[in-house]
């Protein structure tokens, strides 16, 4: 990525080493054949016949190892990393993918009730400001029964490393592995993540979180901790611009959140009393952001977040309330992920196969993403840093219906608006920004005008 944001498939992938140049070639020349038009099928995208055969012959080929596509995308990650600042968030999440309809796959499993499918989990490298660098981790799982409800002690029974939400323990380690000394990596979770074990994990090697509480949980003194932060007094207000909420039907709206925060001494759950090593309290700093209701008929924002970093301002309290934000970069990359790349239309016999996909599907959407939101975080910066020469002049051109395209370039977040028309209608000012819907559709509709340039430009 140029600047640290155009990806780039044989600079991101340049130490990648499957003990065959000749493979290393097809999987990059792959990437950039899939990365064209992800949200069509390999013998759509492909030049011809014989480049369709060429990746099916490379995903069967048994030295694709997907451990080494991830380690050499981590490694280009962290380049970025180096690049973007000293504070990263690796956010992660688990969304599942349908695969009902191929009962024949080869490992395919359970992801809930009898549905067929696979669990994928991930964890983002998220700058401060918004941008996701690359994927930390990525693994997958399946149930080998159809689901039925579980009973506290059966749960109970279970060890740490046999539970689902052991990944989340698992995934915070291995995000941080791969980044160097000098940066601090906070990973951030929903309330899935909010589990003791790993607080005592992220505790004993010194790892970050920022986590939103799910268990109110009992403090030294035996209270509550919602209840404790609930009932101290407002530490101060800030005024927000909330984003509008697409799902709910909720306009954009400016509000007053009011925030407290405090320390305290949480205690260790009794049902882990009995489990070797975990230490019987641990510190944390609770923020708790409670909007001021103005309207009745819009559910006011209410969040409890549990930090191990130190929090002695407002300040730094909104801080990471901003941080905790960016989570929701990961449910749009979900988003990406299912429609922009329909991986739940892969047609691979394996499950195996499947996976190696998915993570490849993955990277182009992180391109995808930050072509989105660069033009909303920097939209000063030149379109050169996410299109080359030919992509910028046959986008204006086509854009602008004209063939005379400009000497230099243009504000990536011109470029946006050009893609944006090719995705959809033009907006009016009052619509926003572009979304990644409409910028995946105008990717698409660009790569297709590329092969035809020498009439456009």
């Amino acid at each position: 990525m140029g600047n640290g944001m155009k990806l780039d498939m044989g600079e991101e992938f340049s130490t990648l080493d499957f003990n065959s140049s000749r493979l290393e070639q097809r999987f990059i020349r792959t990437m950039e054949t899939l990365a064209k038009q992800p949200n069509k099928s390999i013998w759509y995208c492909s030049e011809n016949r014989a480049e369709a055969k060429a990746i099916y012959r490379l995903l069967n080929n048994e030295g694709l190892d997907r451990e080494e596509i991830l380690r050499t995308h981590q490694e280009a990650t962290v380049k970025r990393i180096i690049k973007t600042g000293k504070t990263i968030l690796a956010v992660q999440d688990t969304t599942s993918l349908n695969y009902n309809t191929k009962a024949k796959m080869d490992g395919i499993g359970y992801i809930s009730g009898n549905t067929l499918g696979v669990n994928i989990h991930s964890s983002l490298a998220v700058t401060t400001d918004g941008l996701v660098l690359g994927v930390l981790s990525q693994t997958s799982y399946t149930r080998k029964q159809p689901s039925t409800k579980s009973t506290r002690q059966d749960i109970r029974r279970l060890s740490l490393e046999e539970k689902e939400s052991f990944r989340w323990i698992q995934t915070m380690v291995k995000s941080a592995e791969p980044i160097p000394e000098g940066t601090q990596v906070v990973t951030v979770c929903d309330r899935e993540g909010d589990m003791y074990e790993l607080i005592d994990e992220a505790a004993c090697n010194n790892q970050k979180f920022l986590i939103r509480v799910a268990q109110n949980r009992r403090i030294v003194g035996n209270e509550k901790i919602m209840d404790a932060i609930r009932a101290k007094s407002c530490d101060g207000r800030v005024k927000v611009t909330l984003p509008r909420d697409c799902r709910n039907g909720i306009k954009k709206r400016e509000a007053t959140l009011q925030i407290r925060y405090d320390n305290f001494e949480i205690k260790r759950p009794e049902a882990l009393d009995k489990k070797k090593g975990l230490k019987g309290v641990q510190e944390v700093n609770i923020i708790y952001v409670q909007e001021e209701q103005r309207d009745k008929n819009i559910e006011p924002v209410e969040w409890y977040l549990m930090t191990n970093i130190e929090v002695q301002s407002v300040e730094s309290a909104y801080e990471k309330v901003l941080w905790y934000m960016r989570r929701w970069k990961i449910e749009h990359f979900h988003y990406v992920l299912k429609s922009g790349c329909s991986v739940e239309k892969l047609q691979e016999r394996s499950m195996e196969k499947t996976t190696v996909l998915v993570l490849m599907y993955s990277i182009i959407a992180v391109l995808i993403m930050n072509i989105t939101y660069i033009a909303r975080i920097h939209p000063q910066l030149p379109c050169t840093v996410c299109f080359d020469e030919d992509e910028w002049k046959v986008l204006y051109c086509t854009a602008n219906k004209t063939k005379k395209p400009p000497q230099k370039p243009y504000s990536i977040a011109e470029a946006v608006t050009y893609l944006s028309w090719l995705g959809g209608p033009k907006r009016a000012p009052s619509d926003g920004p572009p979304g990644v819907k409409t910028i995946w559709i105008g990717l698409d509709k660009l790569n297709t005008l590329l092969a035809f340039k020498e009439w456009l430009v």
